[in-house]
């Protein structure tokens, strides 16, 4: 009896072990266009949202209430991707919140010590807000602050990627709960990130992206 379990250790256990890394690779292997062309910034700011994998967020006028989204999003995605080169965090501010998202960043990199080159915030008039964030066609609302605690994934092509199975499209993240960020949203970051580099290396000019 020993024998046959140490030999389904052996054998069987690594086998179904693969077969259950594969099936999630299979399933997280393409992130799906779930908006096209997502109005680009850069010409009304002097960011864009082309050429660089962007995590695009809308913290609105209430920018205080965010502290623990912005923990949570700087904790699990930011630091986690923040080396790879053409990886940015674009904030969309209404007009007259400079101040408070400046003290957003001052209160993060105090408690973190984080370099947030690569976290901008963008404020812009109420209706280009509106515009960009319309453009990206989804089952979200922006609340009365003008302001979502969801983040979406723009590839470099400024498509909006997500996921689309049997439980329907999910556009963005709730930065609110870890568990949404770690459970989906890392993952589909780590799709994205992966998408890149084999273009870069399918082209010859991979340069050590990460």
């Amino acid at each position: 009896m020993k024998k046959y379990v140490v030999l389904t250790t052996l054998f069987v256990l690594p086998l179904v072990v693969y077969l259950f890394f594969a099936s999630g690779i299979n399933h997280f292997a393409k992130l799906p266009v779930l908006t096209k062309n997502v109005k680009d910034i850069s010409d009304i700011s002097n960011e864009s949202l082309k050429d660089k994998i962007t995590v695009l967020g809308f913290f609105g006028n209430n920018i205080e209430e965010k502290y623990g989204d912005a923990g949570n999003l700087n904790q699990e995605i930011f630091k986690r991707f923040n080396e790879f080169k053409d990886f940015q965090f674009i904030m969309i501010q209404p007009e007259g919140t400079k101040i408070l998202t400046e003290n957003l960043i001052k209160e993060m990199n105090r408690l973190t010590q984080t370099d947030f080159t690569n976290w901008k915030f963008i404020t812009m008039s109420d209706e280009n807000l509106m515009n960009v964030f319309n453009s990206l066609k989804t089952d979200i609302k922006l609340d009365s602050n003008l302001g979502t605690s969801h983040v979406f994934i723009i590839d470099r092509k400024g498509n909006l990627r997500g996921r689309d199975d049997e439980d329907g499209a999910k556009f963005g993240y709730d930065s609110r709960f870890v568990a949404d960020i770690n459970n989906n949203m890392v993952d589909d970051v780590k799709v994205i990130l992966a998408e890149y580099r084999m273009a870069l290396k399918k082209n010859n000019i991979y340069k050590d992206q990460l």
